[in-house]
């Protein structure tokens, strides 16, 4: 079908991605290089960003919601998970009842599903998670790279049933822009994220945290404290919502994490050198999978 993205019998035509930072401005830059036939629009409320976005050739940039989603087929949910069901009761009222395949791009996914469901129930608007597994320290649209997304994990999260047709065009979609795709459950996509992103969030904060907390010894960092603390330098505000929202899943890992811990000291205190050993052996050949 190539790039013939269809949802039921209507190609998409039109994409709508609302919210210009890291990851929104990255999938606009992505569809502009990917799916240039696609006609595309890039929401957000602040000019700067909007204007940053059009110097980047995105000329469908705006700070008019109406403009945005007029005339779309998929709108692209790029802002603050916080704030996504009062954005769908605009985008429902905005569209009326035209049919729209909605989904998003946030880190977790049973808010969403529980928080949106409701809304659209009745409506044209139909819902369906997605979470590009990709991402940077840095964040707004002045750090969006066209290839922020190219080789990442797209997973997606399907628990409002929505056809299997329109599923495996939201994959098509994804797989254009240089992703692989994934379907999981909402819950089972939180209990994994928890433990490949904001679980090692976690790691890389208290590794700065204690790491560095006496400044006269900064200057002897090398690769390896800068690699390991590289994601503690994200957005805080951004990075407390997502660990608030997902803390449930989260609290498992950090458990598991303060059990090792306390086995890793026990081997220092007995010096263990044969469990010690183990156990970096056994985390070496973990970190080969990756």
């Amino acid at each position: 079908m190539g790039l013939a993205l269809f949802i039921s019998v209507q190609m998409i035509n039109k994409l709508a991605i609302l919210g210009p930072g890291l990851l929104g401005g990255s999938i606009a830059l992505a569809v502009q290089q990917q799916c240039p036939e696609l006609e595309l629009s890039l929401w957000g409320r602040r000019e700067q960003p909007i204007a940053l976005a059009k110097s980047l050739g995105i000329a469908g940039a705006t700070s008019s919601l109406q403009e945005a989603l007029e005339g779309c087929d998929l709108v692209i949910l790029a802002t603050p998970v916080g704030v996504m069901a009062q954005m769908v009761e605009q985008i429902k009222s905005i569209v009326g009842d035209r049919r729209v395949l909605l989904t998003d791009v946030g880190s977790v996914k049973r808010l969403p599903h529980a928080s949106i469901a409701p809304i659209i129930e009745g409506s044209q608007i139909e819902f369906i998670g997605s979470h590009p597994m990709a991402g940077s320290e840095k964040a707004g649209m002045e750090a969006a790279t066209v290839g922020l997304i190219q080789g990442a994990t797209c997973l997606l999260t399907n628990d409002n049933k929505v056809a299997e047709e329109k599923v495996a065009a939201l994959e098509q979609f994804w797989r254009k822009l240089g992703c692989s795709t994934r379907r999981m459950t909402a819950e089972d996509h939180d209990y994994a994220v928890a433990r490949v992103s904001h679980f090692p969030h976690v790691l890389a904060s208290v590794g700065a945290s204690v790491g560095l907390s006496f400044e006269d010894i900064t200057p002897l960092c090398g690769g390896g404290m800068r690699d390991t603390t590289r994601v503690a330098a994200g957005d805080p505000d951004l990075w407390t919502e997502i660990l608030m929202e997902n803390r449930d899943a989260l609290q498992r890992s950090m458990r598991e994490s303060i059990a090792d811990l306390l086995r890793l000291m026990d081997c220092l205190e007995k010096e263990d050198r044969e469990q010690l050993y183990e156990y970096l052996e056994t985390a070496k050949k973990r970190r080969a999978l990756i």
